[in-house]
């Protein structure tokens, strides 16, 4: 579409045909022969029927490196006639190179100009060595995850067990003093209550959902647990209170110190990362 052009100038070709419209008619794509021409894109448009022809035209854009002074393109055109392909190739189209330099005599060296100026370059992202130090960055932490992680998950579970405890003593201590102070069965209760909800999440276990002799049971007949809950059944059921607070000590006493014994087991299997041995094989 235009005489001359330079080298890696690009340059319009446009290849039309008229046709029946009956016929099934392919054009040249990105795969076919453009030699000496380099194929850089297409721009079709619709096919355009009037007065019983068909017309399908496209430009393609296409660029040169050769340095021959004339240069020669001819494209063909296919036509679909059922199992068989026709062929029709299209007039030659004719380019001039248009040269910047000019030509030198034979034997003459060109005069060059040097221009070593360095030129702004965008900063590009290193994809491979950022994604090379991410996956170096992964195995280290993978490696510290298995070499640290469960000595760093006992000592958060140990963390949690004292918290718990402190809390639990804390809570245990207000219900008894406010027992001694009111002499309410409602305080002593809770006191009670405290201690079965206490060992449930401690030992993960059931026991608040249990009767005494369920607990007494589980316990293996512990002689704290026996005792410490029939004081406290004679006191909240039976009623029979005293004015000796000897007994009501008592049972308060005994409880705490089991739930303490009980906590020090626990205390020990976490630290001893023992998770599948249970607390009674400990005590044995």
């Amino acid at each position: 579409m235009q005489p001359t052009v330079r080298v890696g100038e690009i340059i319009d070709y446009e290849l039309s045909y008229s046709h029946d419209p009956s016929l099934n008619v392919i054009f040249p794509d990105s795969t076919a022969v453009y030699a000496p021409f380099e194929f850089v894109g297409k721009t079709y448009r619709p096919t355009r029927t009037q007065r019983g022809r068909s017309l399908d035209e496209t430009v393609y854009h296409l660029r040169t490196f050769a340095l021959d002074s004339v240069q020669q393109l001819t494209l063909p055109v296919t036509i679909l006639r059922g199992l068989d392909t026709l062929t029709v190739p299209a007039t030659a189209a004719t380019v001039r190179l248009a040269r910047t330099v000019a030509p030198v005599a034979d034997g003459t060296v060109p005069v060059l100009r040097e221009n070593t100026t360095l030129l702004p370059v965008k900063p590009a992202f290193n994809y491979p060595y950022w994604l090379a130090g991410l996956g170096g960055l992964t195995v280290v932490l993978t490696g510290v995850a298995l070499g640290f992680g469960r000595r760093w998950q006992r000592r958060y579970q140990l963390y949690k067990l004292r918290k718990n405890h402190v809390y639990f003593l804390a809570q245990y201590a207000r219900h008894v003093e406010r027992f001694t102070l009111s002499r309410s069965l409602t305080n002593m209760e809770r006191a009670i209550t405290l201690w079965k909800n206490y060992l449930t999440t401690l030992e993960n276990n059931v026991i608040n959902s249990l009767t005494t002799r369920e607990i007494v049971a589980h316990y293996q007949n512990d002689a704290d647990v026996r005792l410490g809950l029939r004081l406290a059944d004679r006191v909240i059921y039976g009623n029979q209170f005293t004015e000796d607070e000897t007994e009501t000590d008592l049972a308060f006493d005994l409880l705490r110190n089991f739930a303490q014994r009980r906590f020090e087991l626990e205390q020990a299997r976490v630290g001893n990362g023992s998770t599948g041995i249970k607390i009674e094989e400990l005590k044995n």
